[in-house]
């Protein structure tokens, strides 16, 4: 139950502090705080208002941020998993390929690696890549 909550807090904050008039409140309570200085004689309480204030904000803002972005990629990672599951012919050993140790993901990267290396070599001689329409056969130096 909490945890819903939180969620969708979150979601609703992460929202609202992405907009533009978030931003210009927040840069309007800076100018508000550096024009009273002369008010405080810039005294540390002074300094320590803005300082607390942003720690306080930032250190909150870490949680926010997370959790925001820990829904975004399991949703994104949901997506993909069913991409990979739905096209024939697809590895579907790749599902939840997130999940894995380093060491089974680095064999994974390797593979992935080479496959694209040989790839590049086959465009470079003159064969076709069907799956990247940005890449060219190209020399660099062929291109001006």
């Amino acid at each position: 139950m909490t945890g819903k909550w939180f969620s969708r807090f979150s979601s609703y904050l992460s929202t609202m502090a992405g907009r533009p008039s978030t931003f210009v409140l927040a840069a309007a309570l800076v100018l508000l705080w550096a024009i009273t200085g002369p008010l405080f004689h810039y005294s540390d309480t002074w300094q320590l208002v803005i300082n607390t204030s942003t720690t306080i904000v930032t250190f909150l803002m870490v949680f926010l941020i997370q959790n925001t972005q820990n829904r975004d990629t399991a949703a994104m990672q949901i997506k993909l998993d069913e991409l990979i599951r739905a096209i024939e012919g697809a590895h579907n050993a790749l599902l939840d390929l997130e999940e894995l140790e380093e060491k089974d993901l680095s064999r994974f990267r390797k593979h992935y690696e080479k496959l694209a290396e040989e790839a590049r070599t086959a465009l470079r001689a003159g064969g076709s890549d069907t799956d990247s329409p940005f890449v060219d056969n190209r020399d660099e130096g062929d291109r001006k």
